[in-house]
């Protein structure tokens, strides 16, 4: 059994791309990608939930882990990518949390919301004072009859 096993793992290894996908240059980055689909993903979502040092450590992380993905031999090129992606994410959320909470953003996000909330209690209001003319015009309608 150990001869088959063995034998498996040859033919395997003596196949380029075959060996490079059961490396851990291969599975390593593609089970980290995760963290950049994530971060993405996340640049879509309010900037009131992104913390400031979750974010930092992130760019940090993401740049050390690119230099190293070209620092071992063979290079890894696809850690690298991995790690610019999430960079890149990182850096983008970076300055959406400064621009939120440093940089006038959430003020300008809270005067954003008061005007949409008056504009629909303006029409809310606009909406009952027509329901209320109505039942006025029925009102009299019934009484001079």
């Amino acid at each position: 059994m150990a001869s088959l096993i063995s034998a498996a793992n040859a033919k395997i290894r003596s196949h380029p791309v075959l060996n490079y996908v059961c490396s851990t240059h291969f599975w390593g980055p593609v089970s980290n990608f995760g963290i950049p689909i994530a971060a993405v993903m996340d640049t879509q979502k309010d900037p009131d939930i992104i913390s400031g040092k979750m974010t930092g450590a992130l760019v940090i992380y993401s740049a050390t882990f690119m230099r190293y993905a070209l620092a071992v031999q063979p290079r890894n090129y696809l850690l690298f990518g991995c790690h610019f992606v999430n960079e890149a994410a990182q850096l983008t959320q970076g300055w959406r949390y400064l621009n939120y909470w440093n940089w006038g953003g959430r003020e300008a996000e809270l005067q954003r919301r008061a005007k949409e909330g008056g504009e629909a209690v303006k029409g809310v209001g606009q909406e009952i004072k027509d329901k209320g003319r109505e039942a006025a015009r029925e009102v009299k309608e019934k009484v001079g009859k």
